[in-house]
């Protein structure tokens, strides 16, 4: 997701400063603007802004340094003053979710000078959306003369719409639910939002697959597009012809839009800012699949070096994101398949055993009682995914009868296939109607075809045991490996949906963004069992 945040602030020196801010990527310091120059001010209010693209899925990191610009550049464009000769006052940190998540997007921070201490002069960072964050496209597609991909009856194709990076990378941002048994479909609305589109010109692509249970599902048609291209063609009624891969054939197939509609909506960050939270839960797979964790060889092997595996990996990207979204950062955190000390295969068991608690404290605690849990269990089996799920839907379930401003996400990090498919389907399928998205990291090198089920990104919402259809797609699956390298992280392909889930249970509910409530919450989690 992506808004545009303007910043203003304020701090106490006095001098003639100038305001530099900085974005950290990959280790280094990126200019992203500079403020006017305040003559012979204590308190100076910039009234510069400086635009900067806000993404859910990962960490932005924000430097703001100060300098006293000398009386003889007075005249000079700050773009062009080399930052060397002049007096550096002092500078200060923080991520810009920190900024984005408070009440009245406001942040102070304390100043530091250039070996980190603290200096007496503040500074208060405020944030803003622009006005185009809540602009939101809503359109109806339908195809007519789609080819055929099946032999013994027609395709059953479903629509998914890219966003193509600078890289020319597809990022999905929306899918159409399927339509079986039809070359010439006519799809329920989908909504777009200026986050997902950034702007009205920059590239889409739009592909038609004819879907397979597998996952192997076969492309029907694509073609590359933009929202502005899109309502010239909803008002010129004609169709667009699909292409073959790579745009090497055009196709008898074409692309209609019966319906194109703007309008203004909610954002994530207007249900953020007011109060509402982002609750983290993990769950680890303590299955024997997954080696001994005394050997190298194994996925749970700890490195002496501090090299992280891969269920460290996912364990401390997700958290380092989700945690600022959560108010008192305890989060749940359980494990699955091993063998408790004295005791049977546990399929939902605490990893804090210290206190016997599910919560530990930030990111730092769950990577402790992971490590610590490593070796007081036995890795077991079978793989099972219904008795954690159903746990977070507990809780979820729980803080819904309150009406809490809370919407909890599960990180579920495996090496395998689930053996209770079918027990995991149903309560993906309950779970459904709570406030509640899943994230699943696959991790290792096994066949994850089965997990993709789970996930409806696949074009087809999960169906209970007893026929019920899920009301939304909660689920979003990963395979660690096939991400590794590219140019999106894992962290990124797992969160990139979840502000959409979020918004989505929250429309559908007629829930809207309220200030926040100053009285004291009810617990989150059910009270104990009476005895």
């Amino acid at each position: 997701m992506i808004f545009m945040i303007a910043i203003t602030v304020i701090c106490l020196v006095q001098s003639d400063p100038m305001l530099v801010v900085y974005t950290k990527m990959d280790g280094r310091l990126e200019e992203i603007g500079r403020t006017e120059v305040i003559l012979n001010s204590l308190e100076p209010l910039w009234i510069t802004k400086t635009m900067i693209n806000y993404q859910f899925e990962i960490v932005q990191p924000l430097v703001f340094r100060i300098y006293d610009i000398d009386t003889k550049y007075h005249n000079t464009p700050v773009k062009m003053l080399n930052l060397a000769q002049q007096d550096f006052l002092g500078e200060a940190f923080c991520n810009l979710s920190e900024i984005v998540t408070k009440f009245n997007h406001s942040l102070s921070l304390n100043l530091r000078n250039g070996s980190g201490h603290a200096l007496q002069g503040t500074m208060t960072v405020h944030a803003e959306e622009t006005a185009s964050s809540r602009m939101a496209v809503e359109m109806t597609f339908h195809c007519l003369n789609l080819d055929n991909k099946d032999t013994f009856s027609k395709s059953d194709p479903f629509l998914r719409v890219s966003r193509l990076s600078e890289s020319a990378v597809a990022i999905p941002i929306c899918k159409t639910e399927v339509i079986n048994n039809n070359l010439n479909p006519v799809w329920r609305p989908i909504t777009l939002t200026s986050q997902q589109y950034s702007s009205r010109d920059d590239p889409l692509l739009v592909e038609c697959f004819d879907f397979d249970a597998s996952g192997n599902h076969e492309l029907m048609g694509a073609l590359q597009t933009t929202i502005a291209q899109l309502e010239n063609l909803y008002k010129s009624k004609a169709g667009a012809n699909f292409y073959s891969k790579k745009g090497q054939k055009k196709l008898k197939g074409q692309l209609f839009l019966d319906t194109f509609q703007e309008k203004v909506q909610h954002t994530f960050l207007d249900y953020i800012s007011s109060g509402f939270e982002l609750n983290f839960m993990v769950a680890v797979d303590f299955t024997a699949s997954n080696g001994d964790p005394r050997t190298p060889q194994s996925l749970h092997y700890i490195d002496p070096s501090g090299r992280l595996n891969s269920y460290q990996q996912a364990i401390l990207g997700v958290s380092e994101v989700l945690q600022f979204y959560d108010k008192d950062r305890r989060f749940p955190a359980w494990g699955f398949g091993a063998k408790m000390p004295q005791g049977p295969v546990s399929h939902c068991f605490n990893l804090n055993a210290i206190t016997n608690d599910c919560e530990v404290v930030g990111f730092e605690g769950i990577m402790s009682a992971y490590s610590s849990t490593l070796y007081s269990v036995s890795l077991s089996g079978p793989t099972l995914f219904g008795p954690v799920i159903n746990k977070a839907a507990e809780i979820a379930s729980h803080s819904a009868q309150y009406g809490n401003n809370r919407y909890f996400v599960l990180l579920i990090i495996t090496d395998g296939v689930i053996t209770d498919e079918q027990e995991t389907k149903d309560s993906i399928v309950r779970a459904s109607d709570l406030p509640l998205s899943i994230l699943i990291v696959g991790v290792g090198n096994a066949d994850f075809t089965q997990m993709r089920t789970l996930d409806a990104d696949l074009g087809k919402r999960l169906q209970s045991s007893t026929g019920r259809v899920a009301t939304r797609d909660i689920v979003q699956f990963v395979p660690m490996r096939e991400v590794q390298g590219g140019q999106v992280t894992v962290v990124q392909s797992l969160l990139e949906e979840l502000p959409g889930q979020f918004l989505e249970y929250m429309r559908t509910r007629g829930i809207k963004p309220q200030p926040p409530q100053h009285a004291s919450a009810p617990p989150a989690y059910p009270p104990p069992p009476q005895l």
